[in-house]
């Protein structure tokens, strides 16, 4: 591990990061781009021309029939993930907003999902649906330390649209949700307290107990750092407590308000899943994989309850690597939220990977310092090199049915850009058709302009 254990284990548990040192690709300004092979050069781009939809831009609102073709791949998909191989890149989260719009009105999705916690995600929610809130303040306040990727301008515009599209739209409202487990903001457990004292008065004393210490009392980054730096025992109990009201709460019942009930209990199992996620030996690397296997699990679990009880189509933001049915660390990453989801959604799952040429990103450096880096072209051998020489500068390709000799190439493993947190990480050997249904392939991405900074 390159950062100190706290760092380090934070970037784990909280967004994918670099836990290896793979070969880095060379940090560099981008030369000018070369002049575009009119004609396919290779069986395998020639297959791949023949996939290959033109995308027109990332940028959201105007004319959209580009995206028409991933209509017809979603199918009846309840769940779509959008993958990125950076965490900071503009032209990621801008084509995130504007494939979520598209979806909205053409194939009637509803929700946004994040790779952020579960209590951050309905804040953003409040605001989306009732303008409860400031959307700047509940992403400064909320997205701190490894979730500062997310406090970004393009985030920022699609929350404003989806409260200006609920405005329009008050009886068909589109919802945010955070699958992510690192955090548990204070209002989930008065959430929990509250609906005991409603409903069970008698066990408010004791579910005081079981939380005791556990409310966050100071902001989300110093929380999380407090709380690894507990000893390991000390988050084995804490854990422990968490568990034990969660049985509680499930023993007494629904009552009269199923709903009321089923918030409840989903609610005290964020809590715990926050608890469970650091009683892991963080020192031990078997645990920690552990620990990461968890977590992917937990973020599927959270989805799969989103979309059944609100009944909405959702698309699921997050790094290529946690929407892809393979990882492409097993040593670090066992098993990722994209086969999880899988197994609990059958078709119904949907995954789209993204690929880059060149371009730019935001990642934390060696030094502990964020950085804008910039990278070349892919290099000979990779994924996106390949990718790269399509005759459209960006594009979607259905994976699952590429022509020959194309499906044969994408089903191999090769080095592919996938950077997360820091930087250099990897490339990693990653087969583009088994780890993921859908790929969006963009020439040259610009790095995301990030707020309060």
């Amino acid at each position: 591990m390159k950062r100190h254990r706290t760092a380090t284990v934070v970037t784990l548990l909280v967004t994918l990061g670099a836990v290896t040192a793979g070969t880095p690709a060379v940090a560099a300004q981008a030369p000018a781009a070369p002049v575009r092979v009119a004609e396919s050069a290779t069986p395998v781009v020639a297959a791949l021309d023949r996939a290959a939809h033109p995308l027109r831009t990332v940028e959201p609102g105007g004319d959209t029939r580009d995206l028409r073709p991933l209509d017809r791949m979603t199918g009846d998909a309840r769940v779509v993930g959008l993958g990125e191989a950076t965490h900071s890149s503009h032209d990621f989260f801008a084509l995130k907003d504007r494939v979520f719009r598209h979806l909205v009105e053409a194939k009637g999705f509803r929700t946004f999902a994040l790779e952020a916690p579960w209590s951050t995600g309905l804040r953003l929610d409040e605001y989306v649906v009732h303008g409860k809130g400031d959307p700047r303040r509940i992403m400064r306040e909320e997205f701190q330390r490894d979730y500062l990727w997310w406090n970004n301008t393009d985030f920022l515009r699609l929350v404003e649209w989806m409260r200006a599209y609920n405005v329009r739209h008050p009886g068909d409202p589109v919802r945010f949700m955070g699958d992510d487990t690192a955090w548990t903001g204070p209002e989930l457990y008065d959430a929990v307290t509250q609906y005991v004292a409603e409903t069970r008065p008698g066990l408010s004393a004791r579910f005081a107990e079981l939380y005791r210490g556990l409310r966050p009392t100071v902001e989300t980054g110093t929380y999380i750092e407090q709380y690894l730096n507990k000893p390991l025992t000390d988050r084995k109990e804490m854990a422990e407590r968490t568990g034990e009201a969660l049985r509680l709460l499930r023993r007494q019942g629904q009552g009269r308000d199923r709903e009321a009930y089923d918030r409840a209990v989903q609610h005290a199992t964020a809590i715990d899943r926050t608890a469970g996620q650091y009683a892991f030996d963080l020192d031990d690397p078997e645990q920690t994989a552990a620990a990461m296997r968890y977590r992917d699990e937990a973020m599927a679990a959270n989805v799969v309850w989103w979309q059944r009880h609100t009944g909405t189509k959702v698309l699921l933001s997050a790094h290529n690597a946690h929407i892809a049915y393979e990882t492409m660390d097993p040593a670090h990453y066992p098993r990722m939220q994209g086969a999880f989801l899988r197994d609990r959604l059958g078709a119904g799952y949907l995954g789209i990977g993204l690929t880059f040429d060149r371009g730019s990103f935001n990642a934390t450096g060696p030094d502990g310092a964020i950085h804008r880096w910039t990278l070349g072209p892919a290099g000979p051998g990779s994924n996106e090199r390949t990718l790269d020489r399509v005759r459209h500068r960006d594009y979607i390709a259905d994976l699952r049915t590429v022509g020959s000799p194309a499906g044969a190439w994408l089903a191999r493993a090769r080095p592919t850009r996938s950077i997360g947190t820091d930087y250099p990480d990897g490339p990693y050997d990653i087969a583009l058709a088994r780890s993921h249904d859908v790929l969006i392939h963009l020439h040259q991405v610009e790095a995301a302009r990030l707020r309060d900074r």
